[in-house]
């Protein structure tokens, strides 16, 4: 049984939103390791626009990064951690 999401409220006291199923698209490319660049040629849009999905993602999470953003996700149920692909050559490297 899978359990809803937990909508995340950032501590600047703005009501809980949850991400549009394309931020959830472009966060989980970046958490994938993939640029900006990468990421718009994955999704046939342009940088500018990914730059664009990224600041909303950061803005409803309350995040300040990437890397703060995909943590936030993962915690309050947004993305999950089965979604995240960790390259052969790392997974090697830390067995």
């Amino acid at each position: 049984m899978t359990r809803p999401p937990i909508r995340w409220q950032p501590d600047d006291g703005s009501a809980a939103r949850s991400l549009t199923a394309r931020q959830r698209q472009v966060l989980l490319l970046a958490a994938n390791g993939n640029t900006n660049a990468a990421i718009g040629r994955r999704l046939g849009i342009s940088r500018p626009t990914v730059d664009r999905h990224l600041s909303g993602i950061f803005r409803t999470l309350g995040a300040s990064d990437r890397a703060q953003a995909v943590a936030i996700a993962l915690a309050v149920g947004e993305i999950g951690v089965h979604q995240i692909h960790i390259p052969n050559e790392q997974r090697e490297a830390a067995a």
